[in-house]
């Protein structure tokens, strides 16, 4: 039977939204029967919008990336495709990448890298690209070459040269875009196709797409930026209507709840309603440590103060696994050790704590990413569901 969710929660996002700390939210908790209950806050835009519903459409920006990894996990399972596999063994044109190590003058410097990325270095962050938010270096990089970003949605955006030799460290950027690149090349479908068949059609998740129609566009929260006096303003950012190639990064929209479906899945151990997505090994190493010894920062300067705030060190062990971040401890009244999680850009949040038998999301569309009044909300919501539905009283 599902669970009901605490009253408080709603009243937690209501008065997050009156002062001005989201324009609106979708909150969905579920358990492993995939029934989610949710509660949705506030309007579509801070202006004049409508009411958010359940069937408001986000932005799910790097949530897109759990989704991709599982598609990759499948074609292994399959034998399709090797965790070790080299990535320019699929993707010739990977070879071409090479290390940015600084610059002279205005001309990038560039080295060939020790190593070859693999699939499972994409899956973990550790194939040596990055993201230019998060990277001064690589902010230098385009506005010097021209070169499109990956926001651009272009294919010309995957030529940008690594800041780290594969393996050698986690680095967060453009990897899970290569994977589904990878998923493209082997499956002969492009990526929208491949998990609309595997992924989202099994398991019901009918307005999770990479190409929204006009109505759900109509459904779609308009992104806001933070203003320095503490408001929301509608924001200019947006992903292009029609891009060059589907981003297994960041390209995907969707509900809350049918991110309830997909997090069902993965807490139930790869299967739901009688859909079989992953082996339940499959998934158990999605939620390992799967960095080999790789170092993982605690913590990061943004490059890119409109898109992201700097990120602080973690007071908790934590680790990354194929496609999702874990914590290897408990949080205290909260997830418990093991659980999986990530987030999306626009301050969307997720968690998948399979040692309690609950995952839960926040979605809203705000600007910059790591919002302080946002992740208020979304702690003070996990601590108060942990509290009244494990530990009540």
């Amino acid at each position: 039977m599902t669970v009901d969710l605490p009253p408080a929660v709603a009243e937690i996002l209501r008065r997050s939204v009156a002062a001005g700390a989201m324009p609106g939210a979708s909150f969905v908790l579920t358990e492993r029967d995939g029934r989610p209950v949710e509660v949705s806050v506030g309007k579509l835009r801070a202006d004049d919008g409508a009411p958010v519903t359940p069937s408001a459409m986000y932005r799910l920006m790097s949530m897109t990336k759990a989704f991709v990894s599982v598609g990759a996990l499948q074609l292994i399972e399959e034998g399709r495709l090797r965790l070790d596999q080299a990535v320019a063994s699929i993707l010739p044109e990977f070879e071409e990448l090479m290390v940015l190590e600084g610059f002279d003058g205005e001309r990038p410097r560039l080295r060939e890298p020790r190593g070859a990325a693999t699939i499972k270095h994409l899956l973990t962050h550790t194939s040596g690209l990055g993201y230019n938010f998060h990277s001064p270096e690589l902010v230098r990089y385009h506005e010097l070459t021209g070169t499109p970003d990956w926001l651009s949605c272009r294919l010309a955006s995957l030529t940008v040269p690594l800041i780290a030799d594969p393996g050698g460290a986690w680095r967060y950027g453009t990897s899970t875009d290569w994977l589904g690149q990878v998923i493209e090349r082997i499956s002969g479908q492009d990526l929208s196709a491949y998990l609309t068949e595997r992924l989202f059609g099994p398991l019901g998740m009918l307005d999770t797409t990479f190409a929204p129609s006009d109505e759900q566009r109509s459904r779609l929260m308009a992104v806001h930026a933070r203003t320095p006096d503490g408001g929301l303003v509608l924001s200019d950012f947006d992903l292009p209507a029609v891009p060059e190639y589907f981003a297994g990064g960041h390209g995907a929209y969707g509900t809350a709840r049918d991110y309830a479906r997909f997090m069902a899945m993965l807490l139930s151990g790869g299967a739901l309603d009688g859909a079989r997505i992953l082996r339940p090994e499959s998934v158990e190493q999605m939620f390992n440590d799967g960095l080999d010894g790789a170092p993982m920062p605690n913590g990061s300067k943004t490059a890119m103060p409109r898109l992201t705030h700097d990120l602080p060190a973690l007071p908790y062990a934590h680790t990354f696994g194929l496609g999702l971040h874990v914590f290897t401890e408990d949080l205290p009244g909260m997830r418990r050790a093991g659980s999986g999680d990530w987030s999306g850009l626009c301050n969307c949040y997720y968690w998948v704590d399979r040692g309690s038998g609950l995952a839960g999301a926040l979605l809203t569309q705000v600007l910059p990413f790591h919002d302080t009044e946002v992740l208020e909300a979304v702690i003070r919501t996990e601590l108060t569901i942990y509290d009244e539905i494990l530990d009540p009283g």
